[in-house]
């Protein structure tokens, strides 16, 4: 892709991944984290979600600061991270122009999510970041067609939704740029989110020991 061939003048010694970027995590998890899609000189250079761009600083300081990542931050995809009961995926797999994929690129990639949510058989809570992570998510797992409109869950900063088969969905702003620069998600928004998440979490292996 364009992005890739060009680069940006930061990283122009480096040979950037430019591929589609695959979920990364723990197997076992029973937290999943939905968000955009990579970024143009974060994931699809790394070749890892979530990874060498602001974003990712923000999501993996919170998943280290409440026990789910080994590290603070992940600049590389060989740099050591391991994350321990948390998956990290996107709705789209390949960086979109301006960071918006269209709706046929989401449903393109959509069947890749759904793979994953398949796989992820002991996730127990998802946050979805955005409106399009949280959407995607619906659409992917099969939520969306099975709900009436009225019956689907709200998309706001802090939402919290139990599904009928007992999974918890947690709305959340995207860690952008465009929302953490403008004040729009604060440090504290944001650490709200994912202390609600630990508990509701460790909750939830309470109350369903096969989740432990």
């Amino acid at each position: 892709m364009e992005v890739a061939r060009v680069r940006k003048r930061q990283f122009a010694g480096q040979e950037y991944w430019g591929r589609p970027v695959p979920g990364f995590g723990d197997p076992s998890a029973r937290l999943l984290i939905v968000g955009l899609a990579p970024a143009a000189h974060g994931g699809n250079r790394t070749g890892r979600v979530f990874t060498g761009d602001s974003s990712g600083d923000w999501l993996y300081d919170a998943l280290h600061r409440f026990g789910w990542a080994s590290q603070p931050t992940s600049q590389s995809r060989n740099d050591g991270m391991v994350l321990n009961g948390c998956y990290v995926t996107a709705a789209a797999r390949c960086a979109p122009p301006h960071n918006r994929p269209t709706q046929d690129e989401l449903a393109i990639c959509r069947r890749y999510l759904s793979a994953e949510i398949k796989e992820l058989r002991r996730v127990y809570v998802v946050v979805a970041l955005g409106r399009i992570g949280w959407e995607s998510w619906l659409r992917a797992s099969g939520w969306w067609a099975r709900l009436q409109p009225r019956a689907r869950p709200k998309f706001r900063h802090g939402e919290e939704t139990t599904l009928p088969d007992g999974t918890i969905l947690v709305a959340s702003y995207h860690p952008s740029r465009q929302n953490t620069n403008t004040g729009r998600l604060t440090r504290p928004m944001w650490y709200g989110v994912f202390r609600r998440v630990r508990s509701l979490v460790e909750a939830g292996e309470a109350s369903h020991p096969q989740l432990a």
